[in-house]
């Protein structure tokens, strides 16, 4: 399939949000907080391109529960219409945008022209978002340590509390769209 034919294939964000079971109500509540940027030149400039995105997600990421606010109020200003697709139904789509060439990493936000040429590929992470990852997950014992489990899922619940809790992260996805975009 080309890109148009998977964009066409994807869900509407409205109908994708009311399916969600397990970040649901954090995704909303990044959606009702965050405010875009008086950024009125850059949104002209994208309702100018005609742009549309295809999301590839899962309810259970927390990556994907903080950006696909951003991408979506974003949206809404500059005209980019989103559709978004499950990474583990579309896997086939999924292979061909992995991070670092071997990891089905998500969110990825593929941004496409009138005629479904990629104009540009984001995600799963903001630059500033990884370091903060890279250091809570450093702070992990070792894999195979008795605790890891329990550990992980601590470090996992505190990086999404601090997803939703933290604006200053908003606006680094923001920043990172943006400048991906530009």
């Amino acid at each position: 399939m080309n890109l148009n034919e998977w964009f066409e294939k994807g869900l509407n964000p409205d109908l994708y949000i009311e399916s969600m079971e397990k970040h649901k109500d954090d995704l909303l509540y990044i959606y009702d907080q965050f405010i875009l940027p008086e950024d009125e030149a850059f949104f002209e400039q994208m309702r100018e391109k005609n742009l549309r995105a295809i999301v590839l997600t899962e309810d259970w990421c927390g990556d994907a529960m903080l950006n696909i606010p951003i991408l979506l109020k974003l949206s809404e200003a500059s005209g980019i219409q989103v559709r978004m697709l499950l990474r583990d139904q579309n896997l086939e789509l999924m292979d061909q945008y992995l991070t670092n060439g071997k990891s089905r990493s998500i969110p990825i936000f593929i941004f496409i022209d009138e005629d479904g040429n990629e104009v540009a590929k984001w995600g799963p992470r903001a630059t500033k978002i990884q370091n903060f990852v890279d250091e809570s997950l450093s702070k992990l014992p070792p894999k195979d340590a008795e605790d890891f489990k329990e550990k992980s899922s601590e470090v996992f619940l505190f990086m999404t509390k601090s997803y939703r809790d933290h604006p200053d992260f908003w606006k680094d996805v923001y920043t990172s769209l943006r400048e991906t975009l530009q």
